[in-house]
């Protein structure tokens, strides 16, 4: 249908409206609250609500605690699939709070990336390949820190730095499977094809498509763990700026649109903090 000399620019355009909303019904995904465990929980203050309002309003007190163990951590992530991929489902009506303002943030994504990328964003090789070195760099911090915390919490017998090891694994491996899921639904063009077009369902682009960006997904998703783990005003704004500065450096290496990495930002942070809602046992003192 795509294919030819003629491009689909009209049909694109004619289906703006259908991607931002299967984008926008994903993302709000991973809102959802994580089932309330029935027994052998500890009393619940009564101004203490019983469910998520919101994706960063985790209820740690009512949540059931699956293992965090290395030996689980395989079926954790499975078990993470279900409720990730079901749940658009289970969209609530106050999560328009946040649904809207990020729709319109894609749609109006989608409808300027071209011009971003040809009149805005530089193209000159080297400003290119020094954004590319950089994102990868910062992604490269990010990673390492989950498997370093984990290797430090096993040695020196701490359990927080243990589990945000654990817990940022499973998320950095549920990022992956979104991330490869959108990938190969959406099939967009990347930047340096077409002159920027982004095209979507373009079987030339394979599983290398543009959107969402990995770096972005996978970035964010370690930075809500750790962000949660660790929520002094220092650690989150360390690693919120170094997943925005992943972000921001893969456009600016034109190897994604904006869109690209506005929805990879949002699904990793969604993803990255339903895990963390989802796993977390040690409690978490900001200082």
């Amino acid at each position: 249908m795509f294919k030819g000399t003629t491009r689909p620019i009209v049909c694109l355009r004619s289906g703006n409206a259908a991607i931002v909303l299967f984008i926008i019904l994903f993302l709000a995904s991973t809102s959802i609250p994580v089932p309330a465990q029935s027994t052998s929980q500890p009393s619940v203050p009564s101004n203490v609500s019983s469910s998520a309002a919101l994706p960063d309003a985790p209820q740690t007190q009512t949540e059931a605690k699956e293992a965090i163990t290395l030996k689980a951590l395989p079926m954790n992530i499975l078990k993470d699939q279900g409720p990730i991929w079901t749940s658009p489902f289970r969209i609530r009506t106050h999560d328009l709070i946040w649904v809207l303002p990020l729709a319109a943030a894609t749609g109006i994504g989608i409808a300027t990336d071209q011009h971003v990328m040809n009149d805005v964003v530089s193209k000159d090789p080297s400003f290119n390949d020094a954004n590319i070195n950089a994102s990868n760099v910062m992604i490269g911090g990010l990673l390492i820190t989950p498997a370093v915390l984990y290797g430090y919490g096993h040695f020196k017998q701490d359990e927080h730095a243990r589990e945000t090891g654990l817990i940022g694994a499973e998320a950095i491996a549920d990022g992956v499977i979104v991330e490869q899921g959108l990938t190969l639904l959406f099939w967009r063009e990347r930047p340096n094809v077409d002159n920027a077009h982004g095209l979507f369902w373009q079987s030339s682009a394979g599983i290398d498509s543009s959107l969402p960006s990995s770096h972005s997904v996978l970035a964010w998703s370690t930075a809500a763990v750790l962000a949660g783990e660790y929520p002094s005003a220092w650690s989150q704004i360390a690693v919120y700026s170094l997943a925005t500065g992943v972000s921001v450096t893969r456009v600016l290496g034109q190897e994604h649109f904006p869109t690209d990495v506005l929805v990879g930002s949002a699904a990793g942070w969604l993803v990255g903090h339903y895990v963390y809602r989802r796993r977390h046992k040690h409690i978490a003192v900001a200082h």
